[in-house]
């Protein structure tokens, strides 16, 4: 059974930097694609950073310069890099995992089966 597990979440105030990590268990193969996302109260769910097998990664706008991922294919596990955090960073984040795709795209046509249960980031003013 995959099991996702993050941890790394906590409070910083406002310019801070944390660490997230993502770690996969009872994987058997590799993911084609590794993804954070997060959510905050009354808020959809937003993409924030992908890393697919060969080590290509994408960001979302609002945390493009900021943010930064990568991924260790030989051990299927996920980090973020988060600098230069604002208030609007809160949220819960979670990590989710992929070993299917459509297209070309191995995180843009990703199908995110596996999910974490997620950590919480708190930023304050």
């Amino acid at each position: 059974q995959v099991q996702l597990v993050e941890s790394g979440g906590g409070s910083v105030q406002a310019g801070g930097s944390l660490r997230l990590s993502c770690a996969a268990s009872g994987v058997t193969y590799r993911f084609n694609c590794m993804a954070w996302f997060r959510q905050a109260p009354g808020k959809m769910r937003e993409k924030l950073a992908s890393a697919d097998d060969n080590g290509r990664t994408s960001y979302a706008d609002s945390v493009e310069g900021r943010f930064t991922t990568s991924q260790d294919n030989t051990k299927n596990t996920l980090s973020l890099q988060m600098n230069s955090l604002k208030p609007e960073d809160t949220a819960m984040y979670y990590c989710a995992a992929s070993r299917q795709f459509y297209g070309g795209n191995r995180c843009g046509g990703a199908v995110f089966e596996y999910w974490g249960q997620g950590t919480q980031v708190t930023v304050s003013s």
